[in-house]
């Protein structure tokens, strides 16, 4: 059983229709004995970082994912979100992740950076295999994610940031896989092959 985090933030309908595509079995809980009961964990995410944190605060999930050994999928604002910080309302993250998040300059192009964008892999990981550079993947945020220890893929817009990262039993991925055709499908199959 996969849980979705619901934290009034998330990208909750698109994430459970691919995990239906999927055929994998799945709830949307903001409930943390829901989400200790299952397998693996998707943290789905859209909005503004200031007002998610307190959304997971107010709930108590922020500390329930600061302690959990399950595996969790972070997916944009939600990967986002396992930073130490972001300058998105000058908010602090989960701290799972070293880093602060920065906005993109936008005297150089259009923010946000939003549409279709590739990445290179950083480091070998389960999350990205079979899925090579060269896939196209669905991209929507302001925000990026400095690179680090912790990237497994970067991707280029204005400067080069973290498309994907890891640690530990927490993953995160800037992109949409949920929004981005066979090789988002690819990826997410591998996360659940991981749970």
């Amino acid at each position: 059983m996969i849980a979705i985090i619901n934290y009034d933030a998330g990208n909750l309908a698109s994430v459970s229709n691919a995990l239906e595509r999927l055929g994998r079995e799945h709830l949307i809980t903001a409930d943390p004995g829901e989400l200790e009961a299952a397998d693996g964990v998707i943290f789905p995410g859209v909005g503004h970082a200031k007002a998610a944190m307190e959304s997971l605060q107010s709930r108590g999930l922020d500390l329930w994912l600061k302690e959990t050994d399950k595996p969790v999928l972070g997916i944009c604002l939600g990967m986002q979100l396992l930073y130490e910080s972001s300058e998105e309302g000058d908010s602090k993250g989960l701290g799972i992740l070293p880093g602060r998040l920065r906005r993109f300059r936008s005297d150089r192009q259009k923010v946000p950076h939003m549409g279709w964008n590739t990445f290179s892999e950083s480091h070998s990981h389960p999350l990205l295999r079979g899925v090579d550079g060269g896939s196209w993947f669905y991209y929507v945020h302001a925000y990026y994610a400095p690179l680090n220890d912790h990237t497994l893929a970067e991707c280029d817009y204005i400067t080069p940031f973290a498309a994907a990262a890891g640690r530990d039993n927490y993953l995160g991925v800037q992109f949409h896989p949920e929004k981005s055709g066979s090789a988002g499908r690819r990826l997410l199959q591998n996360f659940l092959e991981m749970v």
